[in-house]
């Protein structure tokens, strides 16, 4: 008799393992669980090493518990060593002993997986999470390398020490992100006065411009979290670079614009929209659906 605790599964090998190192927010619109919530979606698998509690809702953050780094680091290896990563997904990351404990973990355990850099610095209520030593280590440390940094223009302002007011400051600051050792930058335009919002992603081979409405709401909690896990589902999944962006964005735009009123400040988007419209979903998805 086959001992069924060592039987591996028989079914279809599951594309899109995306290992996703970030805070959790209480309040489920950003952090770890928007990040679960839009690798699920979008046919990924999410694994997670949490570097901290955040106590928030959607007024604002009311107190961040840091984990040790020593036990993010395990969560990083019990995961890679078992369950493995297509990609890796960084997020709310805290002090500069953690960053340099991730940096160390993915060079001792993730040597070539690629690497989804979102430089969370600000909750969307104002709240600073990142402090300046952190920020000078994500330089160091966590830019060089990483198939991909997704900063929104203050972001990248203070990465690159570039103004970023315009489309231009989204390039140059893109630029700038390159020649800082990033294989690839996304420069979000969120930020941007105008009422048409401009992305900028620079690569290696040139720049690409992902253009929309800006969307009149307040539905804007989690919205850097959930584009760049979905940029790392779709890599995960094997789609190019710029499929991903565009269905990031794609799925993303749908969720706020189904986004529920929910919270008394600035509330979370519909990451769920696609279980419950799997039509409009399966359109959505059938453009960029890896072959």
């Amino acid at each position: 008799m086959a001992d069924t605790k060592r039987d591996k599964p028989t079914g279809p090998k599951l594309l899109g393992r995306v290992l996703i190192i970030a805070g959790s927010d209480s309040g489920g619109g950003a952090g770890i669980q928007a990040d679960i919530k839009t690798v699920t979606a979008l046919g990924g698998y999410a694994a997670t090493a949490i570097t901290a509690l955040t106590i928030q809702n959607t007024l604002g953050v009311n107190g961040v518990v840091a984990t040790p780094p020593k036990a993010v680091r395990a969560q990083m290896e019990a995961v890679l060593k078992d369950i493995g990563a297509d990609v890796l997904k960084t997020g709310m990351l805290g002090e500069k002993l953690l960053v340099e404990t991730i940096a160390e973990a993915f060079e001792d355990l993730a040597a070539g997986i690629p690497r989804v850099i979102d430089p969370v610095m600000v909750a969307t209520s104002g709240d600073v999470l990142l402090p300046q030593g952190a920020v000078d280590a994500v330089r160091r440390l966590m830019i060089p390398g990483a198939a991909l940094v997704t900063p929104n223009a203050p972001e990248a302002e203070v990465l690159t020490g570039k103004a970023v007011d315009g489309l231009n400051g989204q390039r140059r600051a893109a630029e700038k992100l390159l020649d800082m050792g990033a294989k690839a930058a996304l420069v979000k335009g969120g930020h941007v006065p105008g009422e048409v919002i401009v992305d900028v992603l620079a690569t290696g081979s040139g720049e690409h411009f992902f253009d929309g409405p800006r969307i009149a709401t307040k539905a804007t909690h989690g919205t850097g979290c959930t584009l760049a896990s979905g940029i790392a589902a779709g890599l995960a999944r094997g789609l190019s670079l710029v499929d991903a962006v565009a269905l990031a964005r794609a799925y993303l735009v749908e969720a706020i614009e189904r986004a529920p009123v929910l919270g008394q400040g600035n509330g979370p988007v519909d990451h769920g929209w696609p279980s419950r419209d799997p039509e409009a979903f399966a359109t959505l998805f059938a453009k960029w659906r890896p072959a």
